[in-house]
């Protein structure tokens, strides 16, 4: 399958979900590009953008699975490259 370019949102509005969330991005870590966390402490929540270079499939996978756990947002852009 096709590898492809894509920005993964996340928004972590309970801080105790970032373990799983960090669990998460290091069982798909051969894919992930760059990282970028920014915590925004005035409105209690953390910001994270993930570029990744994956297939579909496993872009799918980690976007889910990041949606799944209590307290966090995830969305992701694919670009058509």
């Amino acid at each position: 399958m096709e590898n492809k370019v894509s920005v993964i949102s996340i928004i972590l509005k309970d801080e105790e979900a970032a373990g799983a969330v960090n669990d998460l991005l290091h069982e798909f870590r051969e894919y992930i590009v760059g990282r970028m966390g920014i915590p925004y402490r005035s409105r209690g929540v953390s910001i994270i953008s993930i570029v990744i270079d994956a297939p579909q499939d496993a872009t799918s996978s980690l976007s889910g699975k990041l949606g799944m756990i209590r307290g966090v947002t995830a969305k992701t852009l694919t670009a058509k490259i």
